[in-house]
This record gives C-alpha cells, structure tokens and sequence, in this order.
C-alpha cells in the first residue's frame, strides 16, 4: 500500500486524516451493496504534506497567513494568491508521479478504455464534508482531465486551491489553524451523464426528515450547481411523489472530446421537458434512503445517469439540519422550545442540562426532551385534546405569539394532527394536594391584599439559601454531592408551595383585569403598564437601578474609573487597591455582588459564567451609566416610576367613577391595582431564588474540579462541564475518566452551539414557522409583539453578548433575547427589540417596569437592523420601523410618545 495514493476499496470513514472529508465518504460509499460509484482513487494528505509543508519558503507564507485579520479582504486576497501561485510552481516528486500513473493504468483497466482515462479531479479537505462542519465547495475541481501530466497538474491545482481568498478567509473567521487542514485529492472516473443532480434525504427547505428533495438537470451536475442553468426539483414522500418543479432549460454543460468542459444549447424538444421520469425519481429516492441508512444520518448526494444507470458521485452529511427530538411511539409529535419561554435558546452543556433536569424531576415534571443541548417539550398530549387545546395555546402565546401561531399551523395539517400522540397533559402539574389548595390561596391572598405576603416569602427563601450556603461549606466528595441533591427538596417545596405560587398568580392575573376592563370601561390599552412601575419587591428591576448606585461611586473616582477601562478578570479586585478611589468603588462593587453576583448571560445552565466569578462582565455597564447619565439617577428613576403610577391611578379611577356605576367599578378597579403594586413583583423573583442556588453549588463543584485537575484525572477544571452531575460524581468518587468522553462531548457542544434552535419542530423533523398578519402596519415595517407601550425614536445598538454591550442615553437596545441579567441595560436605554419573547417573559417585565416601548418575536431584527441605524419602536400597535437617512439625526433627535 503506497502511503501517497490509496483506491476507494481501500477506505472507509477511519481514513480521514489521510483522504479527507470527501475521499473518506467516497470509500464508504464503494462499500455499500447496490450502489455504483465510479471508480477511483486518492492522493492523500502525505502527498501534501511531503510536497507542500515541507517545502521552507511555502510554509513560511503559510504562517504568513495567522496574522491576517476576517474583515481584511484586500490583504488575504494577496497573501492567498501568493501562496496559490507558490504551490502551483513546486515540483512532484517521481515517487507520487509513479503511483498516479499506476493508478490511472488500472482505472484504463478496469474500464476497458484504450489510451487515456477521462477523470475528474476534486480537493478533498481534512475538515471537508464532515458531520460539524461545512467546508464544502471552497476548493476547486476539474473535469474530463486526460493523461497523467494533466493529472498531476490538476492534483497540484487542488493542493493550491486549499489557499483560495474565500477558504483562508472561511478559516480567519472560525477560528480554524491553517496547517490544520490539509488537502487530500480525488481522482475519480469521468462519468458522462444525460442527467445529474443533487439529492438531499431530507427537506432542505422544511428540514422534514422523511421528504426526500432532488434536483436534476441535462448533462453534467456542475452547470447548475455554479449556477449556470435552473433545474427541475422533485419532492418525495415515502415512495410517492408529493411535489414538482420542471425548469425551463436552455443550457447544458457537457464533455469536450479533448478535454475539460463546454457550454452547449438544450434543444427545443428537451427545453420543457421532465429530466426524470416518475419511476427514475422513485428509483433515486430508494438509492437515497439506502445511502442514508448506511451512514445513519440525512445526506447530501451527488449523482449522474448515465446509460441508464444512477451513479454516486458523492455523499455528504446534511450539517445544518436541527436534531429531531426522541418519541418513544411512531406517533406524529409537536415539540416546543423551552429556551424560547425561559429566554435562554444558547445550547447547555451536559452538566448544565443534567442539574436543570435534576430541578424539574424533583418538581414531579420534565423539562422535556433534549435535541441538540437543549430541552423540547412535547405538547402534543395538550393540542391532540380539546379540553386543554384552547389553553395550551394562549398559555403559548403570552410567551411567544411566533411560537403560537406554529403550532396552529401545525394543527390545521389534519393529516398530521389527527395522528398527534396523547396522554397526561402538562396542565395538572399544580403540585401536591392538586389545585384545590392553590385555589384557596389565590382567593385568600387576592381578597386580603396584605403587602406582607411577598417579603415575608422572600425572607423564607433566603434563610433556606444561607442554610444551603452552611451546608456546603467544607463539604466534599459524595457529600457535597448528597447535599446538592438533597438541597434540591427544598427548591422544590419553596417552588410548589401554594402560597408562592399564588403570590405570582396575583399579580399576574391582576394585570390582565386591569387591562382588559379598563379597556372595556374606557378605551385604554394596556392600562397596567404604568400600574406597575416601580413595583413592589421587583428584584430584577433593582437589580439595574443598584448598579446606577454603583456607576455613581465610580464616577466620582476618575482614577478607578480608568481603571475599570483595562481591568482583567483574575486581577480585578486586586488591581483596584492601587488607584485612587478604588477601596470606595470596591466596596460598592462587592456589595452589589452580594445582591446579584449570581447573575449572568445564560444562568440556568449553572455552567455559565456569573459576575460573581467575572465582574469584568459588568464593567461596559457601569461605564456607559457613568457616561450617559447624572449623578442620582438610581433615585429619580424610581421615584419617576412611582410618581407616573400614581398619578395614572388616580386618573384613571377618577375617570372610571364618572361611568354608570362608577364607584363600584371604581372600587374594584383600585383593589387589582393595589394587588399589581403589591405583588407583580415577586414573578421575578423565583428565577433569581434559584440562580442564587446554582453560585453555590458551582462554587463547590468547581472546587471538586480543580482537585481533579490537580490529580490529573481531567486537564482543566472547567472539563467537568461535559460530564453529568452523576458521571461528575462517579469521577470524583473513582478518580477515573476515559478523557475521550471530554472531547467527544465539547466537539458536539461545539457543533450544537452553532445550529439555531427552531421554535417548534415536529417528530419527522419538520421546522415550522409562525406569521403575523401584517396587513395594517405601515410598509416595510417588520412585525412583532407590543409588550410594552409608546412610541419612541432612536439610535439602534444591536447587542448580541453582554459583554459587548456600550450604549448612550436615548439608544434603543435590539437583541435576541434578555434574561435577568440584561436587566441593568435597561435603565440607559429608551427603547427595546427582541427577537424571543412574548407579553410575559422576562424581558417585557421589565421593560413595562422601567416603561420602555417594546416589540418583541421580531423575527432576524439582529439581523435585519443594522447597528446605529435610526429605527422607531412602536410598543403599542407591535412593530418597529427602520427610519430612511433622513430622518436620522444626534442623539438630541430621539423623541418619546407615551
């Protein structure tokens, strides 16, 4: 066996460091009986590696190469052309020359040819064609190439074509080291087709797992692949054909007699013509099913027809597919993202997902299924019901309409839904004695309006943290596991507890009577919102005005200020010792840290950072209110909100008294808005009970870690995250860990971390979207959700991480998603757009708290906003407006309508 060519019978998956991506799924596909795959072989990558990397002069430019910056086109341009034109100069040792040669004689062979054998030369890359990541088609290939010189020269263009402006560029912006990836070479048998295509094993479009998509043209596949031509497109569905395209078809691409490729006119019988007849395509649709069960996972497949026959040119996994959650039944399921209602669609990691279940078991309940590192709930029990349908919908909706109108979608497939599987519904999960004690509270809390009721709940569940934080100090090993466990009991008691429960309830429910009366009796939309401003107990809302508190100290420290600028994570706190002021603004930092250090971006994955472990994270905050706002701001906020709340009640309940029974109505209306001040706050409050939990436990986890680090059972500490909580503590119980289970899980994190999480998918795959009616809003504006009222004008900053965060007073923040810890980017901003959300999620609370107009389930606006663009929110009619140039101005220019 030569080390610098191997033919597809001798390889199969283990070879790709040697083949690459494409030669590795070539051989596989050899393998499988019934499918015909023209032959050939590979110029591996020790060809490369003997020609190219070692070579002084080229692997000088190849390193060249690391300083180059993504957004620096000009400069990868002409640092990529020189290094083509380098490779393409170096010579090919006879060695590889002499195995090529043979090669091609047994191609000649096999065939039958006499004289030369037509080939096909492709790049097949190290990191191409593989289940994590695309690298496809940014190399180059060659077709009817004739004789072994041409051979050689399109081998070494292949070599070349790894250094391509868009391949180096691909691999400056992920991140991916240059002498990474290496190029092995196809070098396959010309077929020389009727037709060719693209055949994908599941909907490209739908991303439904058992619709089969194809794509097929006259002549060879490239012409349409380049886009040269349209092409037909069928649609198949378990053996029947469910859907046709037939493309108009003026050109081909088609073997020149002496070489390569040339353009030629479709005549006019054939321009109209079906490329496939029906039994082709189903014929096609059993190859590609055959090829998918093989390599257990949806492909992408080249294939030709020629003389009759389906030849596979190549099969490649489908990377950018959503996984399919798990059914136990092959009935027809729905599933939901959790992430979507919790404002939380970032992948978690495996201990992440395990603690969070562990929650939810200890609940009685599931938090769903996982597909892709994230939890999917099933809610097909609740819409195959008619009983609890109607519900589950509106439920569905306050979180996110999107999300809502998908799964009405989904139910008006009556194919599908008639097929939906049943049993227990979600909606009798009230806790233990059922509903019967939670309805006693609700009525018992709702008619005494006692302000007592939520302080004295938080003040329970503090007392039960610093038992926890007792609890855990000094322990290790499997206690410290028992008491995690254990503690886990209690979360579940404060969570489950009737009298908690209905405290949410109340304030929950009397915003949606003052709302909907107040409407009735007056006309007023959304009434509430100035209800509940500067609420009662809301401790994410002064969560952001505490840290204006903080801003303050700082911004009478210039010196700690400046600081703060160029402030590491490991030397934080140390560094601020030596600068004047700092010991003030240390102090007021540690303080709040005490308050809120558990938050961070993504914290119910326990594994995420907190600001108690960077407080650096905090920092573009309390910077941008130190510049953006006076001193005392955290002051004339809260009184802003309580003086407009009630100067809005009394306005209001003084109009409701002029009404036909106006006192009663007028006495009712003041009680519900005494019951919104009171108690709207405390729904916040459970998410932060929790995460105060979660610092605790990974403080004590982390210091299992770091001793597992130190006995070098794992290499960092931070490796535990891809381990479970009871794989973590059988690792700690043992001292022993197949490391191997470490990368396997941090490459598929990887991978999950980069899919985008559909809202609902079904059990055949199936992502749906939901659709505003968008018939009354103005052109060209993009719909969304009103979750908080008015209207204003501003300055767009689109901020996707926290940590990149930098606003100025009368910016409008657009982003994904918010959870608690955006919340002290509220109080410098005069507007907000998210993507995720609904009328009750996290994001629009706060937003009517601080009474910042918001849209929410604006599908793309990171997208489709660009950063510092002048854009108008309007958070009562839930739509947002891209201003043109002219109407942009200074930040003077932002205007308010409330």
């Amino acid at each position: 066996m030569s080390a610098y060519v191997l033919g597809f019978h001798e390889i199969d998956r283990t070879a790709l460091p040697r083949v690459g991506g494409k030669g590795a799924n070539l051989g596989e596909l050899s393998s499988i009986e019934g499918v015909r795959v023209p032959g050939g072989f590979c110029v591996t990558t020790e060809a490369y590696r003997a020609v190219v990397e070692r070579d002084p002069a080229v692997g000088g430019l190849i390193d060249d190469l690391a300083s180059l910056r993504a957004g620096d086109r000009a400069s990868i341009a002409r640092a990529a052309g020189r290094l083509r034109d380098a490779i393409e100069a170096l010579p090919v040792p006879e060695e590889i020359e002499k195995d090529v040669a043979r090669r091609l004689a047994d191609l000649a062979a096999e065939t039958g040819a006499a004289g030369e054998v037509a080939c096909a030369v492709r790049s097949s890359a190290t990191a191409e064609d593989l289940p994590s990541s695309s690298f496809a088609g940014q190399q180059d290939t060659y077709l009817n190439v004739r004789g072994e010189r041409a051979v050689v020269d399109a081998v070494r263009r292949c070599w070349a074509s790894l250094f391509t402006d868009r391949a180096v560029a691909y691999r400056v912006r992920n991140g991916f080291d240059h002498r990474a990836v290496r190029a092995a070479v196809v070098v396959q048998r010309m077929v020389f087709p009727d037709a060719a295509g693209i055949m994908f094993t599941a909907d490209p479009v739908s991303s439904n797992r058992r619709v089969v998509s194809i794509d097929a043209g006259f002549g060879l596949g490239e012409a349409f692949v380049s886009g040269l031509v349209d092409a037909d497109n069928y649609r198949v569905r378990d053996g029947r054909i469910i859907g046709r395209r037939v493309a108009t078809q003026t050109r081909e691409l088609r073997a020149r007699a002496g070489g390569g490729t040339e353009e030629r006119p479709v005549e006019e019988a054939r321009r109209h013509a079906q490329t496939l007849d029906d039994a082709r395509i189903l014929r096609l649709e059993r190859l590609g099913r055959r090829i998918e069960a093989h390599f257990g996972r949806p492909q992408d497949i080249e294939w030709a027809l020629a003389d009759g026959e389906f030849h596979v040119l190549q099969s490649r996994p489908v990377t950018t597919l959503y996984p399919v959650p798990r059914a136990d039944d092959d009935r027809n399921h729905v599933y939901i993202s959790y992430g979507h209602r919790q404002m939380m669609t970032d992948a978690f990691t495996p201990l992440g997902l395990s603690m969070f279940e562990m929650f939810h078991r200890k609940l009685g309940r599931t938090a769903g299924t996982v597909a892709g590192n994230r939890f999917y709930k099933d809610l097909s029990p609740e819409l195959s019901s008619p009983l609890t349908r109607a519900a589950t919908l509106k439920s569905v909706g306050q979180a996110d309409a999107l999300m809502a109108a998908a799964l009405r979608a989904v139910l008006a497939r009556k194919d599908f839904a008639k097929d939906l599987a049943r049993g227990r519904t979600s909606l009798t999960d009230v806790g233990p004695g059922g509903p019967l004690p939670l309805v006693r509270q609700y009525l018992k809390l709702s008619r005494e309006d006692d302000p007592r009721v939520v302080p004295d709940l938080i003040a329970r569940t503090e007392a039960t943290v610093e038992e926890l934080r007792r609890s855990l100090a000094g322990a290790s090993g499997d206690a410290l596991f028992a008491a995690i466990e254990k503690d886990h009991d209690v979360i579940a008691g404060f969570t489950l507890d009737p009298r908690s429960v209905a405290a949410a309830l109340v304030g929950i429910m009397s915003v949606n009577w003052v709302d909907k009366h107040l409407a009735q009796w007056l006309g007023v939309r959304d009434a509430a919102d100035a209800v509940s401003r500067s609420a009662d107990h809301n401790v994410v809302a002064a969560m952001g005005l505490d840290l204006l508190a903080v801003s303050d100290v700082v911004r009478e420290h210039p010196e700690a200020a400046a600081y703060l600028e160029t402030a590491e994570r490991d030397t934080f706190f140390t560094g601020l010792a030596g600068v004047e002021g700092g010991e003030a603004v240390r102090r007021s930092l540690e303080e709040y840290l005490r308050a809120y250090g558990m938050h961070g971006q993504g914290g119910i994955d326990i594994t995420r950072t907190r600001w108690s472990e960077d407080p650096t994270l905090l920092v573009p905050l309390i910077l941008s209110n130190v510049r953006a706002l006076a001193p005392g701001e955290r002051e004339r906020k809260a009184e802003r909100g309580r003086a407009e709340a009630e100067r809005t009640m009394n306005d209001l309940l003084e109009r409701i008294r002029k009404l036909p029974g106006g006192s009663r109505k007028a006495a009712r209306a003041a009680h519900r808005m005494s019951l919104i001040r009171h108690f709207i706050g405390y729904r916040e409050y459970s998410k932060h009970a929790l995460l105060q939990r979660y610092e605790l436990y990974k403080r004590a986890l982390l210091a299992e870690a770091r001793r597992l680090a130190l006995q070098g059972v794992v290499e960092e500490p931070e490796d535990v995250y891809f381990l479970s909580f009871e794989e973590l503590r059988q690792v700690v119980n043992t001292g022993r860990l197949d490391r191997t289970l470490i990368t396997e899980r941090r490459a598929a994190h990887e991978t999950y971390r980069k899919l985008t999480p559909p809202r609902v998918i079904t059990s055949e795959g199936e992502v749906i979207d939901g659709a505003y009616d968008t018939g009354t809003l103005p052109e060209g504006a993009l719909p969304g959700v009103a979750v908080s009222s008015g209207v204003v004008e501003g300055r767009a900053r689109v901020v996707l991480d926290m940590a990149d965060a930098e606003v100025e007073e009368g910016d409008i923040l657009v982003t994904v998603f918010t959870d608690p810890s955006w919340s002290p980017l509220f109080v410098s901003v005069k507007g907000v757009v998210m993507e995720v959300g609904g009328v009750m999620t996290h994001g629009a609370v706060v937003a009517r708290e601080y009474g910042l107009p918001s849209v929410v389930g604006v599908e793309g606006a990171t997208r489709r906003i660009r950063d510092g663009q002048r854009i108008r929110v309007n958070g009562s009619e839930g739509y947002v407006e891209v201003l043109p140039d002219e109407a942009r101005g200074g930040q003077g220019g932002a205007r308010e309508q409330r």
